[in-house]
């Protein structure tokens, strides 16, 4: 392999020696259509020439004069051309979530000067339309799909000439690693976005650290869903090309399920929250066993609850694991497709008991840590067995220095630092001691000096009495019961420590029907009082694993699931926390009444 500097060389390098017929793949009219390696690097040359036509260019390189090429799309191999594409010109692909709301959206391509807007179909086309007179420098508006009235992406394919296409490596032969291979807008929690510049050798260092944590072979392919804005989801499609893995689009969130079975994946990236999903749905198939089914399923489920890694087991447990690992986790792995070999997990924090029984499972899961600010990751556990540790995000990756500050807070230094916000010095020297990046998360080394995350030093709060108090580890603990979906701590200068509950409907509503209760109502069974008297009992069994200062006293039940688009979570699915207790007012004033 030649060395790769630049994100694009990642495609290139795999022409001659490594070419694949479907390096990218995604379902068009029901069918798989698959592009390969040839045909990838053809389209990304004419549309690099295409975009030239237009007058995109990189300018004198420095970020303010390069223009910006902005997306909102679903992952689909077009999302990947284009930023290729882009890149090797010397523009600036700006990726923005397509559920991104409108002032947002304003302001973000406002700061950005965006020069053209790619979008996936006729909604996001609308959405970006009605913005047009009030984004002064934005000229063209291209779409995925076809649009009626909008201009197909197809049509900058037609523009490249013979001429333009030659004038191409004359142009990437200037980018260099440490020149701005993209800007990602972070929504964050809090105030307006800000664009984090990532440098080709930011990332293009995170992905040659992260290789080596991947499982070893040939001929590998991935699922891709997470969204492609999402830096981890970016830089492991980056390492699937450097390294030759077939990448396969999901059609959409709802039938990863499906495109797992058809795609039979050996590796996915996802976030905690869907692998919960993945759980649940699998206890529940467990919970309608019965007789000698069930007993089975949860004889096996409960030897995976003791599983340990890089311990001797003993020659007993190892024979029921096998058994159990034939007879019952065999049917998990084929509900992955059969195939998979690593889970990589980031965004989140994801419960320990989880990675355990997947583990047992024989499906590995790679827990990393790290941020849009880091090319994202600080660390990350092996697929090989003594690089991981349950409790911990793994090992740092070569190249990465990680110090516990006096607070707690992690600071990271390395190739893989950020090389500042967007026109916004002021709030890059917030976050920087020196060359060590300050991440806002608190953490400590484990006895095997791998890094453990234990809360968001944002998200630490102090009760009245001045007790600190970090909501996450409660949470994490809480949402291991089946009957509980999604759950926030509150008590920050209060008396004492509270919750707001979403019940998971599903299992609670089982419950019922054993307990003959009829009512199916949500609102109806929040109120029920044997209801609540069953979700006192579960907070009190957890109640034991906390100190007094941290115990859930009160809580309140809610009979709506929170969501994106309902405002209370972020696009990776983290609670937006400020929004839900502005939200949900009067059930905490309640509850400290």
């Amino acid at each position: 392999m030649h060395q790769a500097t630049r994100l694009f060389d990642c495609l290139s390098i795999n022409v001659k020696e490594n070419a694949l017929e479907d390096m990218l793949a995604a379902k068009e009219g029901g069918q798989w259509k698959k592009y390969s390696t040839t045909t990838v690097l053809e389209t990304v040359n004419k549309l690099s020439a295409g975009l030239l036509s237009i007058g995109v260019s990189g300018g004198d390189m420095s970020p303010e004069k390069r223009d910006k090429v902005a997306i909102l799309s679903k992952n689909r191999p077009e999302w990947i051309m284009l930023d290729l594409a882009v890149q090797q010109i010397g523009a600036i692909l700006t990726p923005l979530y397509p559920t991104i709301n409108v002032n947002e959206l304003e302001f973000v391509l406002n700061d950005a000067q965006a020069k053209v807007v790619f979008v996936n179909d006729q909604d996001l086309y609308l959405k970006v339309l009605s913005l047009k007179d009030r984004v002064p420098h934005l000229k063209f508006i291209y779409t995925f799909e076809h649009v009626a009235n909008a201009t197909h992406w197809k049509e900058l394919l037609q523009a490249a000439t013979p001429s333009l296409i030659a004038s191409i490596p004359t142009i990437s032969e200037k980018i260099g690693g440490e020149d701005l291979a993209t800007i990602i807008y972070t929504s964050g929690t809090t105030g307006t976005p800000k664009g984090v510049m990532l440098s080709h050798r930011n990332v293009m260092t995170n992905v040659k650290s992260s290789l080596p944590c991947f499982p070893p072979g040939e001929n590998m392919r991935a699922l891709s869903f997470l969204p492609l804005n999402h830096i981890l989801e970016r830089m492991v499609t980056y390492l699937y090309l450097y390294k030759g893995i077939a990448i396969y689009y999901a059609e959409s969130m709802d039938t990863i399920g499906d495109n797992l079975k058809e795609v039979k994946p050996h590796l996915f990236t996802t976030v905690p929250r869907l692998l919960e999903k993945v759980y649940d749905k699998i206890m529940l198939k467990g919970n309608e066993l019965t007789g000698t089914k069930r007993k089975l399923f949860f004889w096996a489920h409960s030897l995976a609850e003791k599983f340990e890694i890089n311990t001797k087991l003993s020659s007993i447990y190892q024979f029921q694991l096998a058994l159990a690992n034939k007879l019952i986790f065999s049917k998990w792995r084929e509900a992955l497709g059969g195939n998979v070999k690593a889970i990589i997990s980031g965004g989140a924090a994801c419960q320990v008991r989880l990675i355990r029984i997947f583990t047992a499972a024989r499906i590995v899961v790679m827990e990393g840590y790290g941020l849009t600010e880091t090319s994202p990751v600080i660390s990350v556990n092996r697929f090989v067995e003594d690089g991981r540790e349950f409790g911990s995000v793994g090992p740092f990756i070569e190249g990465v220095e990680v110090k516990i500050a006096e607070d707690g807070e992690i600071l990271c230094k390395g190739p893989n630092i950020m090389m500042g916000y967007y026109k916004r010095p002021d709030l890059t020297a917030e976050v920087m001691q020196g060359d060590w990046f300050m991440t806002g998360d608190i953490g400590a080394f484990s006895g095997r000096g791998n890094l453990k995350i234990t809360d968001r030093k944002k998200e630490l709060f102090k009760t009245s009495g001045g007790k600190y108090v970090a909501p996450l580890p409660i949470e994490s603990r809480l949402k291991e019961s089946i009957f509980i979906e999604q759950m926030m701590v509150i008590g920050a200068d209060r008396r004492f420590v509270s919750a707001l509950i979403v019940p998971s409907f599903p299992n609670l509503l089982d419950w019922c029907r054993q307990q003959k209760i009829t009512e199916t109502n949500p609102a109806a069974l929040c109120k029920h009082p044997r209801v609540i008297e069953h979700y006192q009992e579960l907070v009190e069994s957890f109640n034991k694993f906390f100190n007094p200062v941290e115990q859930v006293k009160k809580f309140a039940l809610l009979p709506n699931d929170w969501g994106v688009d309902s405002g209370e979570l972020t696009p990776k699915l983290s609670l937006k926390r400020k929004v839900i207790v502005e939200k949900y007012k009067e059930s905490i004033e309640q509850i400290y009444a």
